[in-house]
């Protein structure tokens, strides 16, 4: 929690739950990335957090935007955004939310199967394209493989066709899944990327561009390797692979810009025992259907603080207010909160900037999206 955002909980108490996140912490891990990664061009994953707020600060830092929808593109374009610094990232696009986004001024797309490759083709003529490829997430908190990207080989064929088509066949992309705490991961998949440029090139393909993808990590529960480590490993392994002929190198963080410059205050709702069962439950007027979608399979690991933090403390289950037997946020992860904690209590979930506002439901039960603060 930033010294703004305390003073801000402290002063305004707002009602819960709600979203406090301060912009110049935002600002602050860009600028971290910018000199972790002096090469690399920065394209913020706007489904992180699209916040205007957010938007505009980055747009007047340099930054260029990963997009995932029209709606997106169309946010980033009203916070100032050059249409040439988008890049439409989703790999699964409407035809018309291709249209719309070449009519815009944005002309880099991403693909990974034939039947998106046309689309950008009749609807985005003359636009650059780059190829998502498979690879491996482990180390990952949240991983992102089975949907997206496809195999070096159908890469390859793709990119050839892609010229053929009247496309740029612009560069190749990956992404070794979110909140990501190995940077061996990036290395591996460099490599991966190294040899199908290799091959492309002796195919008559001019790749120039080699996209990072995002998944650095911020700090939960459990401390993660710095950024410094990230940009080490990184230019490590395309110096490695590359060696002077290195491409442009993209990179398209979320979670680290945002996370940990927005901190979730809520209320208590209820604390419960079953029988003798010495765990309690402690029912948050936030849960997975309020923006906390992300403690899925308990992936996401949120760090909590109470007022009554230093006293004694018990294991606990912590879930949410709705009427869903699956608003259950951690009930296998050893979260124990104090003895003390009792209904009508504030409770502040840290480094929660990155994609609670967003995964919130709108009216689920009737209850309302989370408020959010901007400071």
């Amino acid at each position: 929690m930033t010294p703004k955002v305390a003073r801000y909980l402290s002063d305004h108490q707002p009602a819960t739950p709600c979203l406090v996140l301060d912009v110049d912490r935002v600002e602050q891990n860009f600028r971290a990335l910018r000199e972790a990664l002096p090469l690399a061009r920065v394209y913020y994953a706007v489904k992180a957090n699209p916040a205007p707020q957010i938007l505009e600060r980055l747009a007047g830092l340099g930054s260029s935007f990963d997009a995932a929808s029209a709606e997106e593109i169309a946010s980033c374009l009203a916070a100032g955004a050059d249409p040439a610094e988008i890049s439409f990232g989703n790999t699964i696009k409407k035809v018309s939310a291709i249209r719309m986004a070449h009519e815009r001024g944005v002309d880099l797309f991403a693909f990974d199967s034939d039947e998106e490759l046309e689309k950008i083709a009749a609807h985005a003529p003359g636009a650059r394209v780059y190829c998502r490829i498979l690879v491996e997430n482990t180390g990952a908190d949240w991983p992102l493989s089975r949907k997206f990207g496809t195999t070096l080989d159908h890469a390859r064929d793709l990119m050839i066709r892609a010229g053929r088509l009247g496309l740029d066949a612009y560069g190749l992309s990956f992404h070794v899944g979110s909140q990501q705490t190995d940077t061996a991961s990036y290395e591996a998949a460099i490599g991966r990327v190294a040899m199908l440029f290799t091959d492309l090139k002796q195919a008559g393909v001019n790749l120039r561009m080699a996209n990072l993808g995002g998944g650095f990590p911020t700090s939960y529960r459990d401390e993660v390797p710095g950024i410094d480590s990230f940009g080490a490993a990184i230019m490590g392994a395309m110096a490695r692979h590359f060696g002077n002929a290195l491409p442009e190198i993209l990179v398209e963080p979320g979670r680290y810009l945002v996370a940990d410059a927005g901190v979730v205050s809520a209320e208590v709702v209820l604390v419960s025992r079953r029988g003798n069962d010495p765990v309690r439950w402690v029912y948050l007027d936030i849960g997975r259907f309020g923006g906390l979608a992300e403690t899925e399979g308990e992936s996401i690991k949120y760090r909590m603080r109470t007022e009554h933090d230093g006293s004694e403390a018990g294991p606990v289950a912590i879930a949410g207010p709705t009427c869903d037997g699956a608003d259950i946020c951690y009930e296998k992860s050893n979260y124990r909160l104090p003895i003390a904690l009792r209904s009508g209590d504030r409770i502040e979930l840290l480094s929660t900037g990155a994609y609670v506002t967003t995964y919130a439901s709108q009216r689920f039960n009737g209850f309302a999206p989370l408020a959010e603060h901007y400071i």
